[in-house]
């Protein structure tokens, strides 16, 4: 089983890892939108290998088909799900361990942010900013 949850603790989750598949970092605008983050590690798992355990997410419709579940306190997002596919989209970094799904493909990319390409190249700090920081002009 893995597990996970929103940042709070209030809503939590197990999945059946035997059925995880389709693990991807999506850079479409809706996921940018609706986290806040220039993409987002997803990882697909059939409705029944899911469950909640704890708390109860609120369901915003993203989309004409998708929905979308999060915490309705801390706002992480949890879950999307399509309601022409037979699948639950799961956020990657609300796993406990999200080290445990490493996604396989990239999708969206013709959305992928411009910036996004040059990443590796930028200084890797292993906490924090810079003290002080750098002015963003």
């Amino acid at each position: 089983m893995l597990t996970g949850g929103c940042f709070c603790g209030e809503v939590r989750y197990a999945v059946d890892a035997a059925m995880a598949a389709d693990a991807c970092v999506c850079h479409c605008e809706n996921c940018r939108r609706t986290t806040g983050a220039p993409m987002v590690a997803w990882f697909s798992i059939k409705p029944e290998a899911f469950r909640f355990t704890a708390g109860a997410p609120v369901r915003f419709a993203s989309s004409d088909t998708g929905a979308r579940q999060f915490c309705g306190r801390c706002g992480a997002q949890l879950t999307f799900q399509d309601s022409q596919i037979d699948e639950i989209d799961v956020t990657t970094a609300s796993l406990d361990d999200p080290s445990a799904v490493a996604p396989r493909d990239q999708i969206w990319v013709d959305s992928r942010l411009d910036w996004m390409a040059g990443l590796h190249g930028l200084p890797q700090l292993p906490r924090g900013h810079r003290a002080p920081p750098a002015p963003l002009s």
